[in-house]
């Protein structure tokens, strides 16, 4: 009985007789935390338990009635400004009321806003993932993000959201995103743009195209061959490469791309197969073959392979060769002064030979020819000498016996033209 006779006596001296509520800090700015205070004023103090509750614009804050007389915020923003407010309730259901206080959450303007590129360096291969990234050094609050593409200011995309940074993505490059970019940011205050950021596309060359260009419809040795080799696309620069049977034999670059040229001074060796290869480090690319044939003039094919036989005879046949020729060249000597006086030219004797032949002819009534030397020249006329052994009859054949018979020898020459040779070289003067 004591214990709560005490209570009803003591109650009325510990009520609160006020309330008032405390902001810390006062004037917060965006994205700080706040806390709330309600504080009470008594005529003595006491142990009494209260409970607490914070107001806003009419709406409970936090988890509504409780004995802490505080109340943390994590983060104000500027839609939390308003009338603030606390209430007590007492332990006799008695509820007070702290006056209103104003809470306006400042808000910090966006400020240097750049734009930032992912690839790094603004340069993209084709097809590949772009992305552009704007950033502010501060601002608070919702913050909208703008995209703009070319000096004109085309909007690609709109972002707000509570953040310092936000992201525009081009998921798969083309060549025409090849441009400049900015972007712009505000979060209420006037708008502050970044600077201008350029995209390079880089694009890998396409298959190129060989062209050969000779000054005639059918190039002959000695004729200049142009060698053009374009791929229709692909970032520069662009090197090109010549191959002849797969060998390469040349080089050309194109530093504003575009195709390349190689000159060639042809050959008997430059017949066969061509192709070119473009590379500007994102990737080769080889062109198809294109198969040259071309005319060897006849003189020069003459004049190389009597070079080569003469070469060949000398290099190979070698003293034999040069004897050879010392015997023919005096042969001819003896057979230029027998042409002149053919019947003194006649051997004597007749050679042993020719005479077997004769005798041991099946035929002994019959001419039997027998050839010499078919090499005996004079002037442009070749000349043969052919004997014929003959048998005389007497008067009386019938009755000399056939011991007596005697052979003759009969000379004919025969002239035919005289045909070039690269063998037919004079050495009379050397001998």
């Amino acid at each position: 009985m004591l214990p709560r006779l005490l209570l009803l006596i003591c109650a009325p001296l510990c009520e609160p007789t006020g309330l008032l509520l405390i902001a810390n800090p006062s004037r917060p700015t965006e994205g700080s935390p706040v806390t709330l205070i309600c504080k009470t004023h008594s005529l003595q103090r006491s142990n009494a338990q209260f409970q607490f509750c914070f107001f806003r614009d009419s709406r409970a804050l936090g988890p509504g009635w409780s004995s802490s007389p505080k109340l943390q915020i994590a983060a104000m923003w500027k839609e939390d400004s308003g009338s603030y407010w606390c209430e007590a309730q007492t332990m006799t259901s008695k509820v007070l009321r702290s006056p209103r206080s104003q809470i306006n959450v400042r808000r910090i303007p966006v400020a240097d806003v750049s734009l930032e590129t992912q690839p790094p360096g603004g340069q993209v291969m084709e097809g590949d993932r772009l992305v552009l990234i704007c950033s502010v050094a501060t601002g608070t609050g919702n913050i909208t993000f703008l995209w703009y593409k070319g000096a004109t200011g085309l909007n690609l995309q709109t972002k707000t959201q509570r953040s310092l940074t936000a992201e525009y993505e081009i998921p798969t490059v083309r060549e025409s995103d090849a441009e400049q970019y900015y972007c712009v940011a505000e979060n209420g205050y006037d708008p502050s743009p970044s600077g201008l950021v350029s995209i390079t596309v880089r694009i890998p060359v396409s298959r190129p195209i060989l062209t050969l260009r000779a000054p005639r419809a059918e190039a002959v040795v000695g004729d200049v061959l142009e060698l053009h080799c374009e791929a229709r696309r692909g970032s520069p620069p662009i090197l090109y490469w010549f191959y002849h049977e797969d060998v390469t034999f040349g080089s050309s670059s194109a530093p504003s791309g575009g195709g390349a040229s190689f000159n060639l001074s042809l050959t008997a060796e430059h017949s066969g197969n061509y192709s070119c290869e473009a590379s500007n480090g994102l990737g080769a690319q080889r062109s198809e073959a294109v198969i040259l044939n071309f005319t060897v003039s006849t003189g020069d094919r003459s004049n190389h392979l009597t070079s080569r036989v003469i070469e060949g005879l000398l290099g190979t046949l070698g003293p034999i060769t040069v004897a050879l020729l010392f015997c023919y060249g005096l042969k001819r000597k003896i057979g230029r002064r027998s042409a002149r006086d053919p019947l003194r030219s006649l051997p004597s004797p007749v050679p042993q030979e020719f005479t077997f032949l004769t005798s041991n002819s099946p035929t002994p009534g019959q001419l039997q020819p027998v050839y010499e030397n078919v090499k005996v020249a004079s002037g442009d006329e070749v000349y043969s000498l052919v004997y014929y052994n003959q048998q005389e009859q007497e008067s009386a054949a019938a009755e000399t016996p056939a011991a007596h018979r005697e052979d003759k020898v009969s000379l004919d020459i025969y002239a035919r033209p005289r045909k070039a040779s690269i063998t037919d070289v004079d050495y009379e003067d050397a001998v």
